[in-house]
């Protein structure tokens, strides 16, 4: 055990420990939820993730996406937080996948779920906006009989203590949820678990520091918690 983790120890014990650092996590999206989601995991001794995202770096970010900076802004955010993950754990196994999921590229070319092997890991996270998208990495986890967390949203709201986890059908509130919801039970996916907040949204399109942040690290310790369950 390195001593990086040793107070981590204290509380998971060394077999958990061990456990972390044997699971290969699926990330996408590395926004204001993703980003702390990475860093949650990685912190706590995942030993590999694969971290998906297009984007740039934009000066929007900065209230509330890690790896935005003045400095960064314009960079690649798998590149950043890449370069990040690995200063804070060197022996992490990370894989930088620069796409839209699910949608279109520069370049014009399509990214589907096909270029991904959803078998090959022990957890799934979505943390992306795109509905469609949502439900085919929820679609393809389940397929694949991969545990899949995903983040309903965090837009316009003040008040995190209002996030909950629970499973897709008892969301209630939240507009993306709905529309989820109503998907999956089209194609008769149910029990997907999901991170959401009951605070009814404020405005249009904004987000504060202090939510997304708090939801990404939910769903980080929900992913250490299910997969040292058995432990």
């Amino acid at each position: 055990m390195k001593e990086q983790f040793e107070r981590s120890e204290r509380v998971m014990g060394s077999a958990a420990l061990s456990r972390l650092e044997k699971a290969n996590v699926l990330l996408f999206g590395l926004g204001g939820v993703g980003s702390y989601v990475a860093e949650g995991l990685v912190r706590a001794g995942i030993g590999s993730i694969t971290i998906v995202d297009k984007d740039r770096v934009d000066i929007s970010n900065l209230n509330r996406q890690i790896p935005a900076l003045h400095s960064t802004v314009g960079k690649l955010k798998t590149q950043v937080m890449g370069c990040r993950l690995r200063d804070i754990n060197p022996d992490c196994r990370i894989e930088e996948v620069e796409c839209f999921f699910m949608g279109e590229n520069k370049s014009d070319i399509p990214v589907t779920s096909g270029d991904f092997d959803f078998s090959k890991y022990d957890y799934v996270v979505d943390a992306i906006d795109t509905v469609s998208a949502k439900i085919e990495i929820i679609a393809k986890a389940s397929e694949a009989g991969v545990p899949v967390i995903s983040s309903m949203g965090t837009g316009g709201k003040l008040d995190p203590s209002r996030f909950t986890v629970t499973t897709i059908e008892k969301t209630k509130v939240c507009p993306l949820a709905k529309a989820v919801r109503k998907e999956l039970k089209r194609r008769g996916i149910s029990g997907t678990k999901v991170i959401y907040s009951e605070e009814e949204p404020k405005g249009v399109g904004g987000s504060v520091s202090f939510v997304p942040s708090v939801a990404g690290l939910m769903i980080a310790g929900e992913v250490v918690k299910d997969l040292i369950n058995d432990v």
